[in-house]
């Protein structure tokens, strides 16, 4: 009973952002891009992909903590919470999973996604800065802090305050509580949707280069998915 309650609010909060959004208009004034709808990733991988392919640039340190990784998710000992209490994923790894997520802008001084996977929400704050680091280190999120803006036709996204025991995808790969990301999320057409993310967190990944591309819809999405969505990881050059 108490679930059913609980759901249920979380429905009617939803539902009352939906209504804004739709009544509402955009939250940004007419001149701010529309990258709102419903999207869908077109392929699925279980390690991250990186702009120009190649492995990941671990450092010593992060090589190390991501075998460590691989073992104890092979042995049992390390438990991908995410998928056995339906934690949220974390970033970048919800942006990788392959279920639909709905862009909304709204309220007004904020962007909220909505993930279907774990019913995940993300509000990125559009009017405000990130909390200062000492409330980054003492309330941590699991998929961080956000706060945007927007950069001609593109969303930029910084995140930080991380749960480090999230992992950065469903092979293991390891991050510290230091990381740091930034999204650029733009339309690329009426049919794409293009999200490249830098990750900085210096104690595990060195540096490589960045490079963004994107993915058409399948046919197969469905009348309710407007657009496909690419998610690519870069680190700082």
């Amino acid at each position: 009973m108490e679930h059913n309650r609980f759901y249920g609010r979380v429905g009617t909060a939803l539902a009352a952002v939906l209504a804004l959004s739709l009544h509402g208009g955009l939250a940004y004034g007419a001149d701010a891009p529309d990258i709102s709808g419903i999207y869908w990733a077109t392929q699925y991988n279980a390690k991250i992909q990186l702009v120009g392919g190649g492995e990941l640039p671990l450092t010593p340190a992060g090589k190390t903590a991501y075998e460590k990784n691989i073992a104890g998710l092979k042995d049992g000992s390390l438990t991908d919470n995410a998928r056995k209490f339906c934690v949220p994923d974390g970033l970048p790894r919800v942006l990788a999973n392959p279920y639909p997520f709905e862009i909304i802008q709204a309220p007004p001084g904020q962007v909220t996604i909505i993930y279907e996977l774990s019913h995940q929400v993300r509000m990125i704050a559009m009017d405000k800065p990130l909390p200062s680091d000492e409330d980054l280190l003492v309330l941590p999120f699991f998929n961080g802090h956000s706060v945007g803006h927007f950069d001609g036709d593109t969303l930029v996204v910084e995140s930080a305050g991380f749960k480090e025991n999230s992992l950065v995808d469903a092979t293991g790969a390891p991050h510290t509580d230091e990381m740091r990301t930034v999204e650029r999320i733009r339309r690329v057409s009426p049919t794409q949707l293009e999200d490249v993310i830098t990750i900085h967190d210096p104690e595990y990944y060195s540096k490589i280069g960045r490079r963004a591309s994107s993915t058409r819809c399948a046919p197969t999405c469905g009348s309710r998915i407007t657009c496909a969505a690419s998610r690519i990881a870069t680190f700082p050059e």
